[in-house]
């Protein structure tokens, strides 16, 4: 491949990126820490056919858009967030599905003094096979541990560092000799852009379960403000009428005032026997129920036996 000037190189890039904001309305913004050349090909590989990864340097991607601005001027939104190592992954797909298939590509990777931890890391108890004389090196770690067949155990879990910590020398040097490789690395969705839109990826994560709950739970605090205020809205409508109605059978039962919902109510309070009446009568039909119930179940039970004791209309010794 014939190597281009540094001008020719720039222009190219210019007229890929721009072009690929005209052909592509969605796409990532992505961190690339710790992302090797051989990786990021296997991510291009397996993203081939549904999205196109574009890496390069912020000033020249800061120009490309601001250049692009008169055609599409919503991606004045997404200067701001083009710090540090970053890049696009463009796409036209489900959103949900490309995020998926960039956080799977992932690889470990030991963990490096002076590095950031992007997770927490935690020494399970376990028999580490070191000898005797690393002993000191653990107490340095004030990390509990004893001798069992001549090697060293670790004798309880020991939470080495949390996420965002910085890995010190002694951590890395006591993760390498155990041959743990605590951190993954690979392509991290930082921002999302949809159509002139940029927000969180944590949105891609909400379903239509939490968009209905979030709902309900408006649509309720409405009602309640609504009715707190004396202001009818579509929502408290319904509260309204069952509060009003129930106004109206209190109104009933302590004046000569009646109609027919409130007669039942009257006839109770005249005669407060027929409340026992009632929970008496109520009380035989649930346990009624409660014991036909596994008769029932014992019924099945027998036919079943029965149909399989036919067995075609043949006994044991036909």
């Amino acid at each position: 491949m014939v190597r281009v000037d540094k001008s020719t190189w720039k222009a190219n890039y210019f007229t890929k990126i721009t072009q690929l904001f005209d052909d592509y309305n969605r796409c990532f913004i992505v961190g690339a820490d710790n992302v090797g050349s051989k990786q990021m090909q296997e991510i291009r590989m397996a993203l081939r056919g549904c999205a196109v990864v574009l890496m390069g340097k912020n000033t020249m991607m800061r120009k490309a858009i601001r250049g692009h601005l008169e055609t599409i001027p919503n991606l004045e939104r997404l200067l701001p967030h083009i710090v540090n190592n970053v890049g696009f992954v463009f796409t036209n797909e489900d959103l949900a599905e490309v995020r998926d298939k960039l956080l799977a590509n992932k690889k470990k990777a030991p963990a490096r003094a002076g590095a950031i931890a992007p997770c927490q890391v935690t020494l399970p108890a376990q028999n580490t096979g070191l000898g005797p004389e690393k002993t000191s090196f653990f107490q340095a770690l004030q990390i509990p541990t004893k001798i069992s067949r001549g090697t060293i155990e670790i004798v309880n879990d020991i939470q080495l560092m949390k996420e965002g910590d910085k890995v010190g020398a002694s951590e890395a040097t006591l993760l390498n000799m155990l041959n743990v490789s605590p951190f993954t690395y690979g392509l991290i969705v930082e921002q999302v852009y949809d159509q002139g839109t940029v927000f969180s990826p944590k949105v891609l994560d909400i379903t239509d379960e939490d968009l209905n709950k979030t709902f309900q739970e408006g649509l309720s605090r409405v009602a309640a403000l609504s009715l707190s205020i004396g202001y009818p809205t579509i929502v408290s409508v319904p509260h309204s009428f069952v509060n009003g109605f129930r106004r109206l059978l209190a109104l009933a039962a302590v004046t000569n005032i009646t109609f027919k919902e409130a007669e039942t109510v009257k006839e109770f309070l005249a005669d407060p026997s027929k409340f026992a009446a009632a929970a008496a009568s109520a009380a035989p039909a649930a346990a009624a129920a409660a014991v036909e119930a596994p008769k029932a179940a014992a019924k099945v039970e027998v036919e079943e036996e029965e149909e399989s004791d036919e067995d075609f209309g043949m006994g044991l010794f036909d």
